[in-house]
């Protein structure tokens, strides 16, 4: 067997090696923890950790008054999709035992938006802000949804 280098003790390496270990698991539960913290906004709905496809990253839903936008993160960077208030098409809830899915489907047809792992409180409480804001837009005069004409 070999001998460990001058002046260090096979003690002393293990405990190194553990210190090492112990310092790489604290940064990666940092990494989680920052990654999946609550986005700024009056308006942001996150899914449950508990819920499938969000143990470590979970997404987020931010509503604003003009557009919808799903946050997924991922080890490097993030999956990010948008939807215009005045795309919106149809919003849909689908509650299972635990978890709420909310799907909101655009004017064009395309992908829906699918947002799983939501409390029952927090699916109803996007779609009753997306509907307040589709309300809010469409009751805009012409001008401001279009914007000033040059």
């Amino acid at each position: 067997m070999s001998q460990p280098a001058a002046g260090a003790s096979v003690p002393d390496l293990v405990y190194w090696i553990v210190a090492g270990l112990a310092a790489l698991a604290i940064l990666f539960v940092i990494f989680v923890l920052r990654k999946g913290r609550a986005m700024a906004g009056a308006h942001v709905f996150r899914a449950s950790r508990l819920s499938t496809g969000n143990r470590l990253f979970p997404a987020q839903v931010v509503i604003t008054p003009t557009s919808i936008t799903h946050f997924q993160p991922q080890w490097i960077g993030r999956l990010e999709e948008s939807i215009h208030m005045a795309h919106v098409a149809s919003i849909k809830i689908d509650t299972n035992l635990l978890f709420s899915d909310v799907y909101i489907e655009t004017t064009g047809g395309q992908n829906p938006i699918k947002c799983h792992g939501h409390s029952k409180g927090d699916a109803v409480e996007m779609k009753k802000t997306i509907e307040r804001y589709q309300s809010e837009y469409y009751k805009k005069p012409a001008d401001d949804v279009k914007g000033p004409v040059n």
